[in-house]
């Protein structure tokens, strides 16, 4: 046989193997769904409890994530109002304003007038009689900075300016919530962890029960030669399955719970004057969540079929 012969043969072979790989696979794939089918009740039990171990992580980390974005939006509660002297003038004022914009530390400076003020506490305080009867403006200029990363530095700089009277700047309300945050982000973690082991415990008890029920053709397989790789394929595709439908489900489930929240949560918003919008589940993230809850069916199934495979052995015929 010539060289380009032998060539041909083995690339024949190669595609051949390729086939029957392929062929295998997608036999796995479609019985396992089959198989899914045909006990729907006993399939809806385990895809139902996989999505709710799901479906209570995600729902507190969509509630914490929007959390975080609701004070994100509260910008004017991040701004430092730092009043002036009163002898420092217009120019003045204007001229530290545009000095302190140069900063890499600060967003933003808005200067409010010695007119500016006394207009709008005549409008908001119940001693606008009062102030009526008082000579000349004796409020100060005020500039209202927002700062740009590090609120406590720019704070402890603009007390340090030698023009400054007096620095208003309240942030404990925010670390405290950046605190709560933290401690939510790492309690939804410990939650996410504990009931995606409940998952897989689900799922690897289920596909246990599948393979003691099929324990004899297991064995015939076995002795006809069957890989464990062989015997173990139809049930990790038996995971993927319990996976993809528990993740589809929890996915559904968020959905039917913004649903339901969203007209209270927006009569709430509307309350307080916030355009805030409750945001759901980003369509990467819906994703990841397929992927993983697929992941976790399979790392149960194949838990379930290889501690099978370990501690049996092929009968004698």
């Amino acid at each position: 046989m010539s060289a380009p012969s032998a060539e041909r043969v083995n690339n024949d072979g190669i595609a051949q193997r390729l086939r029957a790989w392929r062929d295998q696979h997608l036999y796995s794939l479609v019985s396992s769904l089959g198989r899914l089918l045909k006990r729907p009740f006993s399939t809806l039990l385990t895809v139902a409890v996989m999505a709710i171990a799901l479906v209570l992580p995600l729902g507190l980390g969509l509630a914490l994530d929007n959390v975080r974005r609701l004070s994100g939006t509260v910008e004017s509660s991040r701004a430092i109002s730092v009043f002036l002297k009163t002898e420092v003038d217009a120019a003045a004022t204007a001229a530290l304003a545009e000095r302190l914009r140069q900063r890499a530390d600060i967003a933003s400076i808005i200067i409010k007038t010695p007119e500016q003020g006394l207009a709008e506490f005549r409008q908001g305080s119940e001693l606008a009689a009062a102030l009526a009867m008082v000579e000349g403006n004796p409020l100060p200029s005020v500039l209202i900075v927002q700062p740009g990363t590090d609120d406590a530095a720019v704070a402890a700089a603009l007390k340090a300016l030698p023009e400054a009277e007096l620095v208003q700047h309240d942030d404990l309300w925010r670390q405290r919530l950046d605190a709560w945050l933290a401690f939510g982000a790492r309690l939804i973690w410990v939650i996410a962890g504990l009931l995606g082991l409940g998952a897989l415990l689900v799922v690897g008890n289920t596909v246990r029960l599948d393979v003691a029920a099929r324990e004899d053709e297991i064995a015939v397989m076995q002795q006809l030669g069957a890989t464990d790789g062989f015997v173990r394929r139809p049930f990790l595709y038996l995971g993927l399955w319990y996976g993809l439908a528990a993740g589809g489900l929890a996915l559904g489930l968020l959905a039917l719970a913004g649903v339901a929240l969203q007209p209270t949560q927006s009569a709430l918003m509307t309350s307080y004057g916030s355009p805030f919008n409750f945001h759901g589940i980003e369509p990467l993230l819906a994703l990841i969540v397929l992927v993983g809850a697929m992941f976790l069916g399979w790392l149960g199934a194949w838990w379930a079929a290889g501690h099978h495979l370990r501690h049996t052995r092929p009968v004698e015929i």
